[in-house]
């Protein structure tokens, strides 16, 4: 137990006060027999008097306080404790605490365990005298006799100390336990203190459940999260509180995968078996449905890693030494950098030694000559068992880049000239010292400032060298740190009074793939011209090198971002001035290494079987030889050559049987290393390493896969087959389903194609790319045209042909029509109709291509130069180009005429010549006009305006005042829209993308069939216009769109609940043929109407007013449409001829099939003759649908007549039959009363009509004023309301309002008696179905139908058509 004395005995004192009480328990243990216990505890003692005497009796005091105890629970003992603890609280002093650590023997060892209940019943404060209070008294150590030996324990909350292990046997002889782990040591330790008191902990741990996430459990106030976090804490205080020292649990929250249980755990430091007893236990403990995976536990602990870093302030190129320090026995130490996500290796430039020093764990991370890339947080992990111990420090450096002033040229007139290093922030410019090397010695003054050290020189006449060229002198600014950052910056001063040429730096050899730059430097600001040649005389383009004069001086730098071997040779530098050149040379070395672009892997990604194989390749197409290693998760694997004719390939079989990869996703890539040690590292391989039971999609070729997998694979590599020698662009995307790779993507890249974007690519790369622009738009041209089947089935045969026009385009700084034709050849074929799908699922993937290819050619045209003054004209289906070279005083306008004859549109530009006269002279007007880049362009489906004419690009290729005007005129492609806009085509709108714009353009003129527009700018035109429609924001529009939506809504349930009570009364409605063949006619009516709406909502899904989703889909829709809508035309045709037969041919009888046959030949016959005609005559010329719809076209082939003649004449017949139907009905018969005639006959017409004018489809004729254009709101109004209902006409006129069909309703639903008793109150009456069995109107209406004229009859054996005599 521990004592505090809370005295003021001075320090020496007390240490020799403990020691004797050390010393004493080393004489008494001498003493120990085997047979007696040693029982070891601490006082913590408070003393308030300096006079408390140093010799204390220990034993009277342990007696004192037993005694003391007993006295204390008296009231006055109560009351003199709190006395002593005022005056300890108003006393001056401040108490002291002292721990004493004493020792008790036992002879009777079963007096132990009472001893420690009763110390563990006291009461504390405990009061020895004035000046003396206990605070507490605990339990350290027991040793306990065992046969001739002692055993000396520690208890719970008390330990060892590691070198107190190390340096005594533990109880268990022979036996090899980790120090820290020992708990029992035989005899008490001759040197070193008794067990120490566990520090408390927190570990913050958790563990997976094998269950599914629900999202309740991010919620902690849900009750799932609540009943989860109940039931498991519950179990974990049962199962940890066996840990030493444990204080509480608490679960901070949940997380996916499949559920991971994170909590924390405060406790004394556990040993490792201990948490292993402790985890078991709560294993046991916790409700088996909660599927606890005992192997998934995890901990770590409180920072209780001793984290150092040397230096403090580190600058770049500094030695740097990280060290971590932790109180645990391993070795198993790892250093992470965070940002990078990598761990830590020996290397070149880092080195970590991990050791055991006196049972610490010592890891010193040594990062050499540190770089600026090596700055921020580490970490530093040390792995014991499922512990986890950790630090982590985050570090800057500082920069050791010098900005120095640029080389000068000085003359040597003794002005004075500054030199300056300067550095960033943070960094002291005072350790920056000054040298100079050569052949003269012009000293100079230094002085330094905040950030940078000045060093002022003054050179006269005497000191430069007589009659020199140039004398060169470099002045070093250097800089040096404590830990060996070392950096300098050397600035050349010319002293000279000629002129020369010089070229830095002095080598260049590089390897392929890196930048380097050469400068020119002139020490005269005089020159003409400056261009850089190659050993061969040619000329390398201007975008590679920049030229600048300065007042001294002029310099030209040629700087080459991405090396290839065409860079290796020799450079002219050529400054020209009058008839004089000067010319230095530099030679450039261009080793041979694969671009990053180059190297082809497979796979891209892959799903590999726990404990399976893998096989990586990287390829190139050259044979050149490479030392290539595979880069694995932070590890190095060298790989195995495999030729394959002209390509190369270089692979490596991985082993996926480490335990620690399962179920995880591995990244890995090749490095290519040439022979000066040159490297370029591929892009990533994903791997994902799965249980072998999850894969179900297996292919040698394609690879593994889970259901659902989706892959991409290099279409070189995928079982698409290559012709020999000639290899795929692109990519593919498989799918797993099921246990099938099946197809999701192809964007393969047709061989040659893919050949010149290769070269494309390398054409921006090399020094002589104008001179081969030509052959390779011309290979362009005849390869597209060539593949012109490839570029429709794939898009990325499209998309490749956009990039290389792109990339093409940056390189030209003047082209002629040569040029300019390939490029619209290939426009043309990619702009092609059949091509047109192709662009609507690349607009799905990326939305700017057609934009992208836009620019490309306007690009192309703004650097077209002839020498003649007109320009040749260039004309192809899809897309035409004019243009004209300007000429000084031009007196002429500008005036174009398009023609594009497959298209049906035309389109004309015309600039004035006073525009013309604001350019300068030789400029070139080009002007290209696109017929069906209109739907293609992307486009805001909201404002519900498109592009209704040509898209026309005018530009100039010199400077162009604005405002600059030109006027357009476009023919209307649809002369159905309204309301026309002039547009141009913005590409910094929609995010880059582009968009059209009306800024700065007027509609100047409408016509029937065409615009005319002006605009103050140049760029791309076109109209936009609108469907001759109600306005979208309009009442109308909305009341329209509203009465449709609901109509539809209503018709479709409608016809849905029409067949299902059909399919419910079919037997006691159908008793006879008339009836038979009537609901006949019914049904299928109802269903091919339904089908038709069906059919209608589809086509509305597939298209979005600006192009197709899937053009098939469309024309399978408009075919469906109009076939089914004909079938409800015919079918009311043959209800019609039915009630038409059975009026005038009343004598006469058919057979139930005779008329069935003819029933379904002629309503579904004749629609779908008709249908396939129309679709075979208008679907090859592409003109079977409208632009804007899936439906039949009207504006270009009228095919929309093949429903609306049919439709037509049906309605025409069916008023006719209706017509015939009235007269016959009105008809009087021999024996009826005039009066009983003339009192109903209004109410029975107006109630034929309101039964035959649904189902004879009558409502169609109000239609028929919709079709012409400028029809008035009222047909719309009238035709979308009868037409959107028609489903529900149907349900209640052709179904409901049966009385039959009523009456078998009700003896559906046991309602017979009711049904009969109303049937035989209204019998005379004229709530009949259709008329009343008494009237005679309605004798002959019902002899139609099969049924008896006398009033009444007997039942009916066979039923009838609308009603019957008797239920």
């Amino acid at each position: 137990m521990v004592l505090d004395h809370r005295h003021e005995l001075s320090e020496t004192q007390e240490k020799k006060r403990i020691s004797s009480v050390r010393k004493s328990y080393n004489k008494s243990k001498n003493m120990n027999s085997p047979g007696r216990s040693v029982f070891c505890f601490l006082f913590l003692i408070v003393t308030y008097s300096s006079q408390v005497a140093l010799n204390l009796n220990l034993g009277s005091t342990l007696h004192s306080l037993i005694h003391q105890r007993h006295e204390l629970e008296g009231g006055n003992s109560r009351e003199e404790l709190l006395r002593h603890k005022r005056a300890a609280a108003t006393s001056s002093r401040t108490p002291e605490e002292y721990d004493i650590e004493l020792e008790i023997s036992f002879e009777n060892a079963s007096l132990l365990e009472p001893f420690k209940a009763y110390l563990k019943n006291l009461s504390f404060p405990i009061q020895i005298n004035a000046s003396i209070d206990i605070l507490s008294m605990k339990v350290t150590t027991v040793c306990r006799p065992n046969g001739n030996e002692t055993f000396c324990s520690c208890e719970s909350g008390y330990k060892w100390l590691p070198e107190v292990c190390l340096s005594n046997l533990p109880c268990q002889s022979y036996h090899t336990s980790v120090p820290e782990d020992c708990s029992c040591l035989k005899e008490m330790p001759a040197k070193g203190p008794y067990c120490q008191i566990l520090k408390d902990i927190t570990l913050k741990m958790s563990v997976r459940l094998k269950m599914d996430f629900q999202d309740d459990l991010r919620n902690s106030s849900s009750a799932l999260y609540r009943s989860y976090k109940t039931d498991l804490e519950r179990a974990f205080w049962k199962g940890y509180s066996i840990l030493p020292g444990f204080r509480t649990v608490m679960i901070t929250g949940f997380r996916p995968g499949s559920i991971v249980v994170k909590y924390n755990v405060q406790t004394a430091k556990p040993t490792p078996i201990q948490m292993k007893e402790a985890n078991d236990k709560v294993k046991e403990l916790i409700n088996s449905t909660y599927r606890m995976d005992a192997l998934t536990f995890e901990a770590s602990s409180d920072n209780e890693t001793k984290f150092s870093i040397d230096p403090e302030i580190i600058y770049e190129g500094d030695t740097v030494k990280m060290r971590c320090e932790n109180e645990v026995q391993s070795t198993n130490v790892t250093w992470r950098h965070l940002e990078r996500a990598t761990d830590i290796q020996n290397s070149s430039g880092f080195s970590i030694y991990t050791y055991l020093n006196r049972q610490v764990s010592i890891s010193t991370l040594t990062i050499y000559n540190i770089s600026l890339i090596d700055a921020g947080e580490y970490a530093c992990t040390l792995t014991y068992d499922i512990f986890d111990y950790g630090g982590q420090k985050k570090i800057n450096v500082i920069s050791t880049e010098i900005e120095a002033t640029e080389d000068l040229k000085v003359m040597c007139d003794n002005n004075p000239v500054s030199l300056s290093c300067c550095t960033g922030k943070d960094f002291n410019s005072s350790n920056i010292e000054w040298n100079q090397e050569g052949r003269i010695s012009i000293p100079g003054i230094s002085s330094t400032d905040s950030r940078c050290s000045k060093y002022t020189i003054k050179a006269d006449g005497t000191q430069c060298l007589s009659g020199s060229a140039g004398t060169e002198v470099f002045y070093i600014c250097r800089f040096h740190s404590p830990s060996g950052a070392k950096s300098n910056r050397k600035i050349k001063v010319t002293f000279t009074s000629v002129a020369n040429l010089t070229v830095t730096p002095d080598l260049i050899a590089i390897s392929e793939g890196q930048n380097f730059s050469i400068k020119c430097i002139s020490d005269v600001s005089s020159y003409d011209s400056v261009f850089w040649n190659t050993s061969a005389g040619t000329k390398i383009n201007p975008k590679f090198y920049v030229t600048k004069r300065y007042p001294d001086r002029a310099e030209s730098v040629l700087t080459v971002e991405t090396a290839t071997r065409e860079w290796n040779g020799v450079y002219h530098c050529i400054f020209r001035y009058k008839n004089s050149y000067s010319i230095a040379t530099k030679d450039v070395t261009v080793y041979p290494l694969p671009l990053k672009h180059d190297i082809l892997l497979d796979p891209l990604e892959a799903d590999i079987p726990c404990g399976g194989i893998s096989f990586l390749r990287c390829c190139i197409n050259e044979a050149v030889d490479y030392r290539v290693t595979f880069q694995i998760d932070g590890l190095s694997f060298p790989a195995v050559k495999e030729a394959q004719g002209n390509r190369v390939c270089y692979a490596y079989s991985l082993m996926a049987n480490t335990t620690a990869w399962c179920s995880k996703t591995v990244q890995a890539s090749c490095v290519f290393i040439n022979s000066v040690n040159g490297s370029v590292q591929s892009g990533p391989v994903i791997l994902h390493l799965i249980p072998e039971e999850n894969i179900t999609c297996r292919d040698p070729i394609i690879g593994n896969g889970e259901p659902g997998k989706m892959i991409q694979k290099l279409c070189q590599f995928s079982n698409i087959p290559n012709k020999a020698g000639h290899r795929e662009g692109g990519t593919i995307t498989y799918i797993c389903e099921g246990s099938t790779w099946k197809i999701k993507s192809n964007n393969c890249i047709a061989a040659p194609i893919n050949n010149l974007l290769g070269l494309a690519k390398a054409l921006l790369m090399s020094p002589e790319q104008e001179e081969k622009l030509l052959t390779y738009l011309q290979d362009l041209s005849s390869s597209t045209g060539k593949v012109q089947n490839e570029i429709k089935s794939s898009p990325g045969n499209l998309k490749a042909i956009i990039t290389i026009l792109e990339l093409l385009s940056t390189v030209p700084t003047q082209v002629n029509t040569d040029i300019m034709t390939h490029v619209l050849s290939t426009v043309n074929v990619i702009l092609g109709k059949p091509i047109l799908s192709t662009w609507q699922v690349l607009h799905q993937q990326q939305a700017n291509e057609s934009s992208r290819l836009l620019d490309s050619v306007e690009r192309f045209s703004r650097v077209l130069h002839e020498g003649v003054s007109a320009i040749p004209s260039i004309t192809h289906a899809n897309v035409q180009m004019r243009g004209l070279m300007t000429t000084a005083g031009q007196a002429t306008d500008y005036d174009q005429h398009f023609l594009f004859p497959d298209s049906n549109l035309w389109g004309q530009v015309i600039i004035d010549s006073q525009q013309i006269q604001s350019l300068e002279p030789n400029s070139s007007i080009i002007t290209l006009a696109y017929p069906t880049l209109k739907a293609i362009l992307p486009q805001n489906v909201q404002d519900k305006n498109f592009v209704n004419g040509l898209v026309m690009t005018t530009t100039v290729s010199q400077g162009v005042t604005t405002p600059f005007r030109i006027s357009m005129k476009f023919k209307k492609n649809d002369l159905s829209m309204v309301a026309p806009q002039c547009v141009f085509w913005n590409y910094r709108l929609s995010n880059h993308t582009g968009g059209w714009d009306n800024s700065g353009c007027f509609v100047e003129q409408i016509r029937e069939d065409s615009v005319f527009c002006t605009c103050n700018h140049l760029t791309s035109f076109s109209i936009l216009m609108s469907p001759d429609s109600p306005d979208p924001s309009s009442l109308l529009k909305v009341l329209l769109d509203i009465i449709s939506y609901i109509g539809l809504g209503f018709s479709i349930l409608s016809l849905a609940a029409c067949l299902v009570v059909e399919a419910f009364v079919w037997k006691s409605v159908t008793k006879n043929r008339t009836s038979y063949m009537r609901h006949v006619c019914i049904v299928n009516i109802a269903a091919s109407l339904l089908i038709a709406d069906s059919w209608f909502i589809v086509s509305a899904a597939i298209h979005d007013q600006r192009y197709l989703f899937n053009e098939t889909a469309c024309v399978a829709a408009t075919f469906f449409i109009h076939f089914f809508y004909l079938s409800v035309f015919f079918w009311m045709l043959t209800l019609g001829l039915m009630l038409f037969y059975r009026l005038v041919f009343i004598l006469h009888d058919t057979s139930k099939s005779i008329q069935k046959v003819i029933a379904f030949s002629l309503g579904y016959g004749c629609p779908l003759v008709i249908s396939i005609i129309t679709v075979g005559v208008t679907q090859p010329k592409d003109v079977y649908m409208r632009k804007n719809a899936c439906w039949l076209n009207w504006d270009d082939t009228k095919a929309l007549l093949a429903f609306v003649i049919p439709a037509l004449i049906i309605v025409v017949i069916n008023v006719s039959i209706t017509f015939v139907v009235i007269t016959k009905i009105l008809r009087p018969s021999i024996g009826d009363k005039p009066s009983i005639q003339e009192k109903n006959s209004l109410f029975q017409i107006s109630k034929s009509i309101g039964v035959l004018t649904p189902l004879l489809g009558l409502t169609w004729g109000f239609g028929l004023a919709t079709v012409f254009q400028g029809s008035s709101a009222v047909f719309h109004i009238v035709f979308t309301l009868l037409n959107a209902f028609q489903g529900l006409f149907i349900l209640l006129f052709g179904c409901l309002w049966d009385k039959k069909v009523q009456e078998a309703l009700l003896h559906k639903f046991s309602l017979s008696r009711w049904s009969s008793q109303h049937t035989k109150s209204t019998s005379l009456t004229s709530s009949t179905p259709v008329f009343s069995m008494s009237s005679p109107i309605s004798r002959r209406f019902n002899n139609l139908f099969g049924k008896t004229a006398v009033t009444k009859a007997p039942p009916c054996s066979d039923g009838s058509l609308v009603g019957c005599c008797s239920p």
